[in-house]
């Protein structure tokens, strides 16, 4: 196996790091960047002694000039409770870092790997989402800032592809969970478990009924390194776990498997909150080798709320139990 040097974007976030991690054990070396705004260091703290990874502070907005063999393009902030906090840093970085990305991967004739997300597909009305559906999207509304930054990333991406010839690949990101999901992010499987965990109500949006999908991390990093390695272009390809879950049965899951007595509360689903959301993953099948997730959400959330365990914390220090 040929070494590359790749550079990770948001390097330092919950999926960037699990991919610092895949890309050393496969021989590589790392350059991760991240301005911190919602990554962690300590998400990359066992990695910083290894002779093939480096942390480089950036803000990817900014301009890069790195010699790389390869791009993974994660910056962005991806949960609504961290892109609403700036809207506009948000579509920046989307679309700014996006741009600084594609050029330098096409200064140095990197191929580049540019993470979109089920979010193109707004509150869908086709189901389950194919790559082919163009998505019901509110280009005003409150998800706005993140959806049509990613939307335009794309856009960016495949004109980069048309008019340069620069190597690209857009991975449709579904909901991902896993180890060193930020206790903040505001999604509903982190959100569950740090309530179950501290003892807290379970706030329920809606009336529970609306779905979701949930892949776990390592499944994601098999995605992203496949379709990377793949032949395939430019045309978008949806990465998720096709299992679809309630959010209400989501909670109970986390109750059981925490022990937690805490009690379900409701509140109003947000605006433009999507009611159903499922990739179809027939192409990433066929493109990649068979691709398909492997843990199951049972498991997955057991290895998930272990890691929550290590980190959250009552004030008086001491780790919160069951």
């Amino acid at each position: 196996m040929m070494r590359k040097r790749v550079l990770v974007t948001g390097g330092a976030g919950f999926l960037g790091s699990h991919l610092g991690d895949r890309l050393i054990a496969d021989g590589h070396e790392v350059v991760c960047l991240d301005n911190f705004f919602t990554g962690s260091r300590a998400n990359v703290e066992h990695l910083l002694g290894h002779p093939r990874f480096e942390l480089v502070r950036h803000d990817v907005t900014e301009k890069l000039i790195l010699e790389v063999d390869e791009v993974y393009h994660l910056a962005c902030p991806a949960s609504p409770i961290h892109y609403q906090r700036n809207p506009v840093r948000t579509i920046r970085t989307a679309v700014e870092g996006t741009l600084t990305v594609l050029e330098l991967a096409r200064e140095v004739s990197a191929r580049v790997l540019i993470a979109s997300t089920s979010e193109v597909y707004g509150d869908p009305a086709v189901h389950p989402q194919r790559e082919s559906y163009w998505g019901n999207v509110n280009p005003i509304g409150p998800r706005a800032c993140y959806d049509e930054g990613k939307r335009c990333a794309e856009s960016l991406a495949v004109s980069y592809a048309t008019q340069y010839g620069v190597e690209v690949r857009i991975a449709r990101i579904f909901n991902t969970y896993g180890p060193r999901v930020h206790e903040d992010d505001g999604r509903v499987v982190s959100s569950f478990i740090v309530q179950a965990l501290r003892g807290a109500p379970i706030t329920l949006y809606g009336d529970g009924r609306q779905t979701r999908s949930f892949c776990y991390a390592s499944d994601m990093i098999e995605g992203f390194m496949r379709l990377m390695a793949s032949p395939h272009g430019a045309d978008p390809v949806n990465l998720g776990n096709p299992r679809e879950t309630t959010v209400a049965e989501l909670a109970d899951m986390i109750r059981s498997q925490v022990g937690s007595r805490s009690e379900i509360v409701r509140a109003p689903l947000p605006q433009d909150d999507p009611v159903r959301r499922n990739p179809d993953i027939t192409r990433a099948g066929a493109l990649l080798g068979g691709w398909a997730p492997l843990v199951g959400l049972e498991d997955g959330l057991r290895a998930t709320i272990a890691d929550f365990r290590g980190r959250l914390r009552l004030p008086g220090g001491s780790v919160q139990s069951a």
